[in-house]
């Protein structure tokens, strides 16, 4: 069997490790502390808030969009290293404002100025690990996006924590949004050692980027992984964003539980993305996939069923394992079945498909909340997703190795 050879590291890998991380502690801040923000802002999810909770990450959504959508001309322009860089202090930036909201359209708001610089991170970040490592790119995209999933784990268990001993929920996020102006310092300040960054030499004419993007746009095929990145990204944010909600809602009415099974959930995508990326080579992983999302499937039916707490957390943890690969590898999968198209375009084009799953899928599943009298029977929304995934990768497979017909 043909072994993997060891990864290895450099600073800007080490950056993008940071900036994964203090996006994903942006990311789950708010929902960890989202009761306790949501009674002292006014939308009580017991009161028929869960929308409203729901409509804020649907908001961040659509600043992230534009953001991705105008990031491609900006790396461009500028390059990808300035623009992540800007944008790591815009999002720290959005996340300051959340703590020091005296009310609900505030902080709105400042969600909203946050995704500016998420929409930038989660639109450069993947290409700018891809062109540090053009050999084996899917290991190095799993490896890196593990750290989102640290970020996740490490955010949900120290501010539950905290905000179960007593910590005002306003200190936990203007810790976290310290994080972005730490990745933003690793990826601006001049380099002494070791290698620049590999950039474009001259910046490239907006028509040039346009160009790149209608060209993937008419390609058939990349519609089918858009698609598959819309299910997968609301699948793992209903996950993310609503468990410490529901078990605060329907187990125990304390953070530190929400944040348990947060943390367990995302500890799962932490073993899932550094095992894969360790483990699985390139050519593996359209059956990663499909293993993955129909595990994934088979997992989450059971979650409405579970009545015992420590139960669910086991659950969360293989939930996890079987969600870590799909972002990273759908998109290391595609830049394979298009080999002909600009990769940091075509990874820009799927995250505007998965972000706004994350986005949809989470008010929805708020909605549906507040419409069936609660989370429990919402949570379907999630095998749905996986089991939608497994369909589409399985099907694009068939048409990649299908014959052409003979001439009659």
């Amino acid at each position: 069997m043909k072994r993997s050879r060891a990864l290895t590291f450099g600073r800007y890998d080490y950056a993008a490790f940071a900036g994964f991380f203090a996006y994903a502690a942006g990311s789950v801040i708010v929902p960890v502390a989202l009761v306790l923000l949501a009674r002292e802002l006014g939308f009580s999810l017991e009161k028929g808030g869960m929308a409203a909770g729901g409509a804020l990450h649907l908001g961040r959504t659509v600043a992230m969009v534009v953001a991705m959508l105008l990031c491609g001309f900006a790396a461009g322009r500028w390059g990808k290293r300035r623009s992540f860089g800007a944008a790591a202090v815009m999002m720290g930036l959005g996340i300051l404002l959340c703590a020091l909201a005296p009310g609900y359209s505030l902080l709105f708001f400042a969600l909203m100025v946050a995704g500016v610089g998420e929409g930038v991170i989660e639109g450069l970040a993947t290409p700018f690990v891809q062109d540090l490592h053009l050999d084996e790119p899917g290991r190095y995209l799993n490896f890196a996006h593990s750290f989102w999933s640290i970020g996740v784990l490490v955010t949900v268990l120290v501010s539950g924590a905290l905000m179960s001993l007593g910590f005002s929920w306003r200190l936990m996020v203007a810790a976290v949004s310290l994080l972005g102006f730490i990745t933003a310092a690793l990826l601006l300040l001049p380099v002494r050692r070791g290698k620049p960054y590999p950039e474009h030499p001259e910046p490239l004419h907006w028509r040039t980027v346009w160009g790149q993007a209608v060209a993937i746009l008419r390609l058939p095929v990349f519609w089918l992984f858009f698609a598959a990145m819309f299910v997968a990204g609301g699948g793992e944010f209903c996950l993310t964003f609503w468990c410490a909600s529901y078990i605060q809602l329907n187990f125990v009415d304390a953070a530190w539980a929400g944040g348990v099974g947060t943390a367990c959930f995302a500890g799962g995508m932490v073993v899932g993305r550094t095992g894969t990326g360790v483990l699985v080579r390139q050519e593996q992983l359209r059956g990663l996939l499909i293993g993955s999302a129909l595990g994934g499937t088979v997992i989450t039916l059971f979650f409405p069923l579970v009545t015992n707490l420590w139960v669910l957390f086991g659950f969360l943890f293989l939930a996890g394992i079987a969600t870590a690969p799909y972002w990273p590898s759908i998109q290391s999968y595609s830049a394979d079945r298009l080999p002909q198209v600009d990769t940091t375009m075509l990874f820009i084009l799927l995250s505007c498909a998965g972000v706004p799953g994350c986005g949809f899928f989470t008010w929805l599943m708020g909605y549906l909340g507040n419409q069936i009298g609660g989370l429990r029977a919402a949570f379907y929304l999630v095998p749905f997703c996986y089991l939608v995934l497994a369909a589409l990768i399985t099907f694009n497979g068939r048409r990649a190795t299908r014959k052409p017909a003979p001439h009659s």
